[in-house]
């Protein structure tokens, strides 16, 4: 298929066999658990990591679009639409802590670490689609556009989140249940300080998203040291 051709291109292939990597292990685990306890109670993990490979996917189709076409063409505004739509997948998984009791059992640990792996790699799949999608931002409108448009997908994101985990809406959900959506969109932009948590969940989220962004950004953009030339 074309996607996997797209996603070993030199400039993406280390970053995909790593993300590859540690979906396998992710998944794996969440087998072993199974297996060990007889229990699919956090099954779910492996959907939830299938659903953060979709904002890459769909941001190497928008990027092929982009290089092969005008960057107002159809192919590149539909995949970059879609890839928005999926996007807040990738750091959903975070939230998928609330799974874990609150109170101390014996397998605690060992599920709060399988928890936390699947969230960091669904955190980096999207990272990497976010950082695909901001180098045709720059191209288009500049680097300081490219930044605002981070901040927005955060805030979007953070949103998006919230209708998942508390709403209980999906990303298709904009296809199989419009109304419903425009519903319960409609309800909380009527009086959103209804319940506090309903304005402070999204807005930290994209705190979250954008300061982890960040970091990683500027992780992944150091200099290598030159070394002093020997008089």
């Amino acid at each position: 298929m074309r996607v996997f051709k797209l996603a070993f291109r030199p400039e993406t292939a280390r970053a995909v066999l790593a993300l590859l990597f540690a979906s396998g292990v992710s998944v794996a685990l969440v087998a072993a658990r199974i297996a060990w306890t007889g229990r699919v109670q956090y099954g779910f993990l492996a959907w939830n990591l299938f659903l953060a490979w979709l904002p890459l996917l769909f941001a190497l189709l928008a990027c092929d679009a982009y290089r092969e076409g005008d960057n107002r063409n159809w192919r590149f505004l539909g995949f970059g639409a879609t890839w928005l739509l999926f996007f807040p997948n990738a750091p959903y998984i975070f939230t998928d802590i609330i799974h874990l009791s609150t109170r101390y059992y014996n397998h605690f640990w060992i599920d709060l670490v399988l928890v936390l792996l699947c969230a960091l790699t669904g955190l980096v799949l999207g990272f990497v689609s976010l950082f695909l999608m901001q180098n045709i931002i720059k191209r288009m409108f500049g680097s300081a556009a490219s930044w605002l448009f981070i901040a927005g997908v955060a805030g979007l994101s953070g949103f998006g989140i919230y209708l998942g985990r508390f709403l209980r809406f999906n990303s298709w959900d904009v296809v199989l249940k419009p109304f419903a959506l425009s519903r319960g969109i409609g309800q909380w932009a009527a009086d959103p300080l209804a319940h506090p948590a309903s304005v402070a969940f999204p807005a930290l989220f994209a705190t979250f998203l954008f300061i982890a962004y960040l970091m990683l950004y500027g992780l992944t953009h150091l200099q290598q040291p030159q070394r002093a030339e020997v008089v």
